[in-house]
């Protein structure tokens, strides 16, 4: 009967990401596609982050796996594949923008500039947690809205270092950007976002909240 208990860990324990990819050089078309199931959810989510838009962001997703399939090659082992993944999709999703030209940030206050030290700047208080007065759902479309009205040099930061999770070293490279611009740039989104959460729970009627 104890045999029984073995079925529940084989999924997570197939994954290897090194094997994978070596396959995946070597030519081996269901390794690579073992990659991508894997990771497309993951790549998806950021890029429709990034892009706001379905269409752009399928796009993008078909894109990302395209050109690692055709540069595998190129990819050294040096980072994580995903991490190479992601600074493939964040440059195709940046293309996307540009070529859209139409930047649907709802642009907020700009918060105390002190470069990268601490911002001294509370802005608002809930008395009571959210989770109690929302769904999940609903929490999740409020964030949603409010990542989405971020500038978008801030949104792509909180993006990958705070939804992806990737160091802030990685998030450098993948954005091609310095630590240090890096810091400053999640600093700043973090409070917009707090702000714009305090304007949007406000908005839909929620009293408990003491403006300092």
């Amino acid at each position: 009967m104890s045999s029984t208990h073995t079925t529940t860990t084989p999924s997570t324990a197939v994954f290897d990401e090194a094997d994978l990819v070596a396959r995946a050089k070597a030519g081996d078309a269901e390794a690579f596609s073992e990659l991508v199931r894997h990771y497309d959810r993951r790549v998806y989510r950021m890029a429709k982050q990034i892009t706001q838009n379905d269409e752009d962001t399928e796009d993008v997703l078909q894109e990302t796996f395209l050109k690692a399939y055709t540069h595998l090659d190129d990819f050294q082992g040096n980072s994580k594949f995903y991490t190479w993944l992601v600074r493939i999709a964040v440059n195709e999703a940046l293309m996307k923008l540009r070529k859209r030209r139409s930047d649907r940030t709802v642009p907020l206050d700009e918060p105390v500039d002190t470069g990268e030290e601490e911002i001294v700047r509370e802005i608002a208080v809930w008395d009571e947690n959210p989770e109690q007065q929302y769904s999940r759902e609903e929490l999740a479309d409020i964030l949603d809205e409010a990542i989405g009205s971020l500038k978008p040099s801030y949104r792509n930061v909180f993006v990958l270092r705070d939804i992806e999770e990737l160091s802030i070293q990685e998030t450098a490279e993948a954005l091609n950007q310095s630590i240090s611009a890096v810091k400053s740039s999640l600093l700043r989104a973090r409070l917009q976002l707090r702000e714009k959460l305090t304007r949007l729970f406000k908005k839909k009627g929620d009293n408990a909240f003491a403006v300092l």
